[in-house]
């Protein structure tokens, strides 16, 4: 079962944490790879609608199946924000820096520093889409720790952990990432279908 599959990303990171989770069962292979270079546009204002939007997009212009997800940081205490705007809460540079230090001024003074991560797989195969929801409850820690993982891994402390998702190897962190909750269902619907 070694199919081709494009995920609809531009992050050689995600391809690569992807892949790792995917086990080499796939020939995965990033928006790049395909030739796909202009921006897809993710404008339905949900996470779960961006997903399907970004799948939708290479299966209508490349004709392949596809899968994309879309990745939202969910704090309780600012209304969910910055929810679908994660990569671009501090601007359109997609400054994972200047996210963190936006979000942490404005946690300041509040003591609810609940969070969640919460992925969408969106999968398009032939034109029917399937969707698969992966959430990882936890806080905000008061300040950045650890090196490893990427975006906002710094200040997330998972639930019943200690440490954050960069201060984890990334076997760990997948076993409980919000990311590696999603692929699991959709593993066992790839493996199932």
């Amino acid at each position: 079962m070694h199919m081709k599959m494009v995920f609809a990303t531009g992050n050689p990171n995600k391809v690569r944490e992807i892949s790792q989770i995917l086990d080499g069962r796939f020939d995965l292979v990033g928006l790049k790879d395909i030739g796909c270079t202009e921006e897809i546009p993710e404008t339905t204002g949900t996470i779960q609608g961006n997903a399907i939007q970004k799948a939708m997009y290479v299966y209508e212009n490349y004709g392949m199946d596809c899968f994309s997800e879309d990745t939202g940081l969910e704090v309780f205490a600012l209304d969910m924000e910055p929810g679908v705007d994660t990569a671009l809460y501090a601007g359109p540079q997609k400054d994972p820096e200047a996210n963190m230090a936006k979000l942490l001024r404005n946690l300041e003074g509040k003591t609810d520093r609940k969070a969640r991560f919460r992925t969408v797989i969106a999968f398009v195969k032939g034109g029917e889409v399937k969707t698969f929801e992966g959430i990882v409850e936890g806080k905000i820690a008061l300040g950045k720790r650890g090196t490893k993982g990427f975006g906002y891994d710094p200040i997330f402390l998972p639930e019943g952990k200690d440490i954050s998702f960069a201060q984890m190897d990334k076997d760990e962190k997948n076993k409980i990432s919000h990311r590696g909750r999603a692929m699991n269902k959709f593993l066992s619907y790839l493996k199932g279908g």
